[in-house]
């Protein structure tokens, strides 16, 4: 069975501000396949057009990143969105947003995020 994982917009964010490789290091967890959401696309762009400095910077990274990702088309709340697609799948999320976090372990829902700034845990 192929793991797969939803990639939120700060998990999106993670390569351009702390320098680690998320795919290699989702890879090393077993996932295989990754999820973005059209409404964290649609964030990524909004902060790489608004942003400033290392944001600006992350975001361009992060959407250089999607080609690799398949995106999710559905409309709505990105943390919604991202709820009801790990739900419904299954699959993991990266996220390192508290909210999020809480709401996903409410759910029973893994949870992959950033660990001391140098790699990704679960």
């Amino acid at each position: 069975m192929s793991r797969k994982v939803i990639i939120d917009t700060n998990g999106m964010m993670i390569p351009g501000q702390f320098g680690v490789d998320i795919f290699s290091e989702l890879e090393r967890l077993g996932f295989c396949q990754y999820l973005v959401t059209r409404a964290s696309v649609r964030e990524l762009e909004k902060i790489h057009a608004k942003g400033k400095g290392r944001d600006k910077n992350a975001a361009k990274i992060a959407l250089s990143l999607l080609e690799r990702c398949t995106i999710i088309e559905k409309n709505g709340y990105a943390d919604d969105i991202i709820m009801d697609i790990a739900v419904d799948t299954g699959a993991a999320v990266l996220t390192n947003d508290i909210e999020l976090k809480k709401r996903l372990c409410s759910k029973g829902i893994t949870n992959v995020y950033l660990r001391e700034k140098t790699r990704l845990s679960i």
